[in-house]
């Protein structure tokens, strides 16, 4: 493992919580669209696989995370009884979006730690990089 490994870890944390904000932004404000179905950011770790000479066994190392994609989330859209909608079902009802402010809310929340602590991380190495080389003064 090279030293600057661990940087490239932390900032495709970064970049992958950046995603994950930028998604949830988008599902709030689409709270109030009609049929706008919640996305999400799905993530997979980043592995490198090598194999090892003396084993003949495949190693892997950890390279990060990366995004896999934005998928749809597949619960039930909310039905709210409106027949003066344009949108309105043959019963009346319209589709409204599957967003809920407070599960998004609670997500930013998560996200937005997760990012402050890969910039914690990132910083620390900061300084460990510098001390380091400050001994070879």
């Amino acid at each position: 493992m090279n030293a600057f490994d661990s940087l490239n870890i932390s900032a495709s944390g970064l970049s992958a919580e950046r995603l994950r904000m930028d998604t949830i932004s988008s599902n709030i404000a689409n709270t109030d669209t009609a049929g706008y179905r919640r996305k999400i950011a799905v993530f997979k770790e980043n592995l490198d696989t090598t194999l090892n000479s003396s084993t003949g066994e495949e190693e892997n190392q950890l390279k990060g995370i990366k995004a896999v994609g934005i998928v749809d989330d597949q619960s039930p859209l909310k039905e709210e009884y409106d027949p003066t909608n344009p949108e309105a079902d043959a019963n009346g009802y319209v589709a409204s979006s599957n967003v809920n402010t407070l599960n998004e809310m609670a997500d930013l929340i998560s996200s937005t730690r997760a990012y402050q602590a890969n910039v914690s991380v990132m910083s620390a190495e900061k300084t460990m990089f510098s001390k380091a080389l400050e001994i070879g003064k």
